[in-house]
Formats: C-alpha cells, structure tokens, sequence
C-alpha cells in the first residue's frame, strides 16, 4: 500500500471467490468489505487467478517478467512446489526483487509454520513487556509485528530497487514477523544481552525515566514525559509542588528511578485533582512534554491530525464513501495523487491480462470460461 501511495502500480494476486482473508475479518462491515480489509488495500489493482491451474502459474510468470517486485506471503516451500519460488522466478525475470514475507524466515527450525501477528508478538517477547505492572500480558491494540515487518518490507524493496539500478539484477529479500520484532525490541533487548537484565511490564511508565508515563486526572488520563532534570522542575513548579524539585531524592533522574513508588504517588494524587484540559493549559508553553490519552474518536478530532491528512476520504465501487486512516509521510516536491479505492475480487482481472500482459479477447474468454481466473461485474 505505501509503495502504491509513492505511484508503483500494484497488483494483488488473490484466489477466485474468497479472495484476501481479511476481506471477512469483521464487523465491521462497509457494505460487502470488512473495515479492515478497506484500511490497508488502497491503491491496488485485484486479479483472481487460481494458482492450483498451471495456467494460473503461467500468468503469474509472465507477471513476473513484466514487473519489478514480486511480494509473497506463502509458507517457505509452497512456491517452489507451483513452480514459483525464487529460484524458478528467477530464471524467467532475472530482473525481479523478489520479497518473501513469513512468520520465522525462509530457513530455520521455525521456518516451516505459519506466521500471524498476535503469534510473533508473543514469541518475539513484545507481549511479555506489555500490559499493566502487576498484570498479564497484552497483546498491542494494532497489529504492531504485521505492521513493523510491512514497514521493514518497504524500505528493503526501495534498498532492492537502488541495488538493481547499480547491478542490473534482481534478488531475494527475506522479510519475516519474529526478526521484525525481535529488532524492534531496541533498548529493551539491549538491556537483556548487555547486562543479562530480564524486562518487564510496565504499563504506560518507563523503566528508565521518572516521570514518564500516564496519569489519572478528574476526567481522563494525561501522559507527561520529564525526560530531563530541568524538565522535572518544570513539572512539579506546574503542580504547585516545588518542594518536590528541592528534595535530594529527586534532583536526579537516577535518584527519582530509584525512589520512583513514592514520588508517582504524589504526582499521582495531585494529577487526579484538576481535569486533563485544565493540565494542558497548565502544561502549555512550559516545554514538558504532555498530551492526553485520545480515544479514537478525540483523535479523528484533532485539528493536527486532520491538518496532517491523515482523514483520507475515497469513493470505494460498492461500498460508497469510505475514510480510512491517510499517508504518514509528506514530501517536499510532490503531492499524492488521487487514491485509487481498495478492490473488489477480481475487479482488474481482465485489464491487466488484456493491457499488462497482451492476451488478446479469445484467450481472456477461454480463461475466464475454465475458472483459471474470474472477473468481478464491477470494473
């Protein structure tokens, strides 16, 4: 999707008839689509091929022949059994960047099982650090390793692309959700494999910073971030509790981890007395770092984030109006096009044999005829 929001042109190969998994992750439904499956899936083109067919496989060789990237999420060893895998690709499209997109990697002990978010996130330890102090493990609100590994995936394929520009080869990037996440654990990691120090949950605090987290207000919850000593000051002159500043136990960010029970109950009890718009304006100017616990709606509310694009409104071909969350990232020289709505099953089926690849109108009929490959009525 990011990589159709920067202008590729982007094909999704998806089965004839169920299509994409997530087209049935809900509710939410709009219209025939899950709201999950619209949030990721703009700027793509839908062809439905049947992959069991040799003639399905024929299709996405010649694909491969005629695009840059190819981008796979099988189990390791199911294309090579189709008669797709690197190897056999790469023999046809020499030229291809051919990603690979797994649960454990392509080799390994762990590579021969599936891959899905909530599974990496408890391998990987992510879980194990999230949730409340005395609490149980949580997994993240958003698919965070799915979307981590997307994220790695995309700027692997750029990195790919400039590489092929200097050799004029293709390769294999082996993209995977448990080495995503494992490298996305930074400091945390780092903290077990220098010093042998296992993590825990903290909820919204820091391990390493006081204060640093969410607190209660009358009405809501407020996170406020001292990342410094001066920025300590600065809170507690806010609070009214300037002898908090004075006090020896706290001059240091050392010292206030240490002592950290009994000053958060402090700030704890005095955060609770003011509602979080009168903190705010408090907070406002002082150059502490601070903001409110947002509920989804409140966040849609924001005038920043609407300033920012981030509502992006689409006109979907049997869903209507759809808003689904915008690109993160702006650029100084040019402008995102118009975004092309999310796809129904097989929507393109047809424009990109006819127009990518040339078949002529008899062999698109005999095609479709034989269910190798099935056109949507909405094109």
């Amino acid at each position: 999707m990011i990589l159709g929001d920067l202008g590729a042109e982007v094909i999704k190969v998806e089965r004839p008839g169920l299509g994409d998994d997530t087209r049935a992750w809900g509710p939410p439904f709009v219209g025939e689509e899950s709201a999950y499956f619209l949030s990721v899936n703009r700027n793509k083109k839908s062809i439905a091929v049947n992959l069991k067919d040799p003639r399905g496989t024929k299709i996405i060789r010649e694909l491969a022949r005629v695009c840059d990237v190819l981008v796979e999420n099988y189990l390791p060893g199911k294309l090579d059994e189709m008669g797709l895998g690197y190897r056999d690709i790469c023999e046809v499209a020499p030229q291809l960047v051919y990603c690979s997109i797994s649960g454990y990697g392509q080799t390994g002990p762990q590579s021969h099982k599936p891959g899905y978010d909530s599974i990496a996130s408890a391998v990987s330890g992510m879980m194990h650090i999230t949730g409340p102090e005395e609490g149980d493990p949580v997994r993240p609100g958003v698919a965070m390793t799915d979307l981590a590994t997307g994220l790695y995936a995309h700027g692997a394929i750029l990195a790919a692309l400039l590489q092929r520009q200097k050799t004029g080869k293709g390769l294999h990037v082996d993209c995977n959700l448990l080495s995503s996440q494992v490298a996305c654990l930074t400091h945390i990691a780092a903290n077990y494999l220098n010093s042998g120090k296992e993590a825990k949950r903290w909820g919204t605090a820091h391990e390493s910073i006081v204060p640093y987290q969410g607190f209660k207000t009358q009405d809501g919850h407020l996170v406020v971030a001292a990342g410094n000593n001066r920025q300590f000051v600065k809170v507690c002159k806010v609070l009214n509790l300037n002898h908090l500043a004075d006090n020896p136990k706290y001059k240091t960010n050392k010292l206030r981890v240490q002592h950290r029970k009994e000053l958060l109950q402090i700030l704890s009890e005095r955060f609770s007395m003011e509602p979080t718009g009168e903190w705010l304006r408090r907070f406002e100017g002082t150059g502490v770092p601070c903001g409110p616990i947002n509920s989804i709606q409140q966040v849609f509310s924001d005038p920043q984030v609407a300033h920012n694009g981030l509502i992006l409104e689409i006109d979907h071909p049997t869903s209507g109006s759809i808003a689904v969350p915008g690109p993160a990232v702006r650029f100084s020289s040019f402008e995102f096009d118009r975004p092309h709505p999310p796809p129904v099953i097989g929507q393109h089926t047809v424009e990109v044999l006819r127009n990518t690849l040339g078949y002529s109108d008899d062999a698109i009929s005999d095609l479709l005829a034989s269910q190798t490959v099935t056109q949507n009525k909405v094109q």
